[in-house]
């Protein structure tokens, strides 16, 4: 409180003496009068090394010896009495019935007419016209003109003459024959042969036997096995347990945070003032607080329980059963089968074939021919050179021309054709078929039939019951654990000189400014809040003013 009631004082005496030119800053010991000037401050500082206190944090490994909880299986030896059942195969005797075939080999004469093919090879003459091309070449004489060129020098002195071509296209009729095919319709009469098939319808007699059904109603035992369910109790071990919730407590995580080491106040020469250099950055690393978790734990038991069983025993049981037996017995039919018979009879015919035949005869047309003559004219040319001068000449010459002519004449030939008449002649052949017959005969068999008995056998046997023991198994971890060192760390603190004239210009108000920041600190301490030295610096060690 009486800090509170000093502050208003305090403020009164910072607002009187402001008004001063020169003042004294960190307890007089810098002035800041003419401090943008280049001159030399008379009034040094005097350098002294204190001894601070710092606290600084360490950790250090440590081994810690405990034990953790691990579930092992154990399988105990447990001798259980169980039942099998074995099965085994007798056999009993059988006898039955049963219609074994007998078969019969016989044979039948059979009298059939088959139509035999005869062939004959015979000759006629066919008279035929065939159109036969005749060539014949003839000569025509054909008159052209060719212009002949006729060169000749001359000499100029300045003035010479170029003969220029100049085309000139004109029109002749040529006359030429074309051969014209005639094409001529002829008719021929031929004559040919075709065998025409004539049907006949018979009938014969055939005897067969067939095998008719007999069906026989009979009974007989059949002794079979029933498995008929019987139910019992028995008592097994039952695995069971529950779930137990633990706390266990846990290292906490090991984080890496960044620390910046305690700085220091230097003398600035260029600036007449103490400048604060702070500390570097160092990473270090800082383990967690531990921390308990909680996990479920399955505690094992065995207990006994009764359950029911149903097991199947074998029982033998008779009954009649029914059956029908069908026996084939033989019987003699009769049947008129109907066929048909062919036979083929050569018939006479004929048709009228239509020919074409072709005559090339000659047709005589014309057409304009077009063709280039070529006139030459004469250029005159300023220069003295020797040329040659061409003049082309008409010359009328001749050649002979060779064509062939073609001509068809029809020409008379005649072939001798071969050509094949069947006849169908009737033949009596004989067949002796030979066929089966059964008869089915009745056997007596006897047979061993199996049939399965299941036997129930009691038997003792020895199973591994498996058990959860917990067994406590020594363990061995290192952690970090926070120490707090301290150490003497030298520092420089910068304070004038006892009667220096620094003392004189600013020691007052350099004083009362130092007074009002502790004043300020105190009542910073006293509200709660963290702060460093009464004078206001960041940190005890830090501080240069000597408060």
């Amino acid at each position: 409180m009486k800090k509170l009631l000093a502050l208003p004082i305090l403020a009164a005496l910072l607002t009187a003496t402001s008004a001063q030119v020169a003042s004294a800053a960190y307890c007089g010991a810098i002035s800041y009068e003419n401090s943008g000037a280049a001159m030399e401050d008379p009034c040094g500082p005097t350098t002294h090394t204190v001894t601070r206190t710092v606290r600084r944090v360490v950790w250090e490994p440590e081994t810690v010896n405990t034990t953790r909880r691990e579930y092992q299986t154990v399988w105990e030896e447990k001798e259980v009495q169980r039942v099998r059942h074995e099965h085994s195969t007798e056999y009993r005797e059988v006898t039955y019935t049963v219609n074994k075939p007998v078969w019969e080999t016989r044979q039948a004469t059979r009298t059939y007419t088959v139509n035999r093919p005869v062939w004959e090879t015979r000759t006629k003459t066919i008279t035929y016209n065939v159109s036969r091309p005749v060539y014949e070449t003839h000569q025509k004489v054909v008159n052209f003109t060719v212009m002949k060129p006729v060169y000749e020098t001359h000499e100029k002195i300045i003035n010479y003459t170029v003969r220029k071509p100049v085309w000139e296209t004109r029109e002749k009729v040529v006359n030429y024959t074309v051969m014209k095919p005639v094409h001529e319709t002829h008719q021929k009469v031929v004559n040919y042969t075709v065998m025409v098939p004539v049907h006949e319808t018979k009938e014969r007699t055939i005897n067969y036997t067939v095998m008719v059904p007999v069906t026989e109603t009979k009974e007989r035992t059949v002794t079979y096995t029933e498995r008929v369910p019987v139910n019992y109790t028995k008592t097994i071990m039952v695995n069971t347990g529950h779930w137990e919730t633990r706390a266990e407590e846990v290292a906490g995580p090991v984080i890496r945070r960044v620390r910046r080491t305690p700085g220091s106040w230097q003398w600035d020469a260029a600036s007449c003032r103490c400048v604060w250099c702070p500390g570097t950055r160092c990473v270090e690393c800082v383990q967690c607080p531990p921390r308990t978790i909680c996990c479920k734990v399955w505690v094992p038991s065995c207990e006994e329980r009764t359950i029911n069983c149903t097991r199947y025993e074998c029982k033998v049981c008779t009954k009649v059963v029914p059956y029908t037996c069908t026996r084939m017995v033989p019987e003699c039919r009769t049947k008129v089968c109907t066929y048909n018979v062919c036979r083929m009879v050569p018939e006479c015919r004929q048709k009228t074939v239509c020919y074409t035949t072709c005559k090339m005869i000659p047709e005589c047309h014309s057409k304009t021919v077009c063709y280039k003559v070529c006139n030459w004219v004469c250029e005159p040319c300023s220069k003295k050179v020797c040329y040659t001068t061409c003049r082309m000449v008409p010359e009328c010459r001749q050649k002979t021309v060779c064509y062939t002519t073609c001509k068809m004449v029809c020409e008379q030939r005649t072939k001798d054709v071969c050509y094949r008449v069947c006849t169908m002649v009737p033949e009596c052949k004989t067949v002796t078929c030979c066929y089966k017959v059964c008869t089915m005969v009745p056997t007596t068999c006897t047979k061993m039939v199996p049939h399965c008995v299941c036997k129930c056998v009691p038997y003792t046997c020895t199973v591994k019951v498996p058990r959860r023991v917990c067994v406590e198994v020594p363990c061995t971890y290192t952690r970090c654990v926070r120490k707090v060192v301290c150490e003497e760390v030298p520092v420089n603190v910068c304070c004038p000189a006892p009667g220096h004239c620094c003392m004189r210009n600013g020691l007052f108000n350099g004083r009362i400014r130092c007074m009002i920041r502790n004043a300020f600190g105190r009542i910073r301490n006293a509200a709660g809040r963290i702060g460093g030295c009464g004078c206001g610096c960041a940190s005890a060690s830090s501080c240069g003013c000597g408060c």
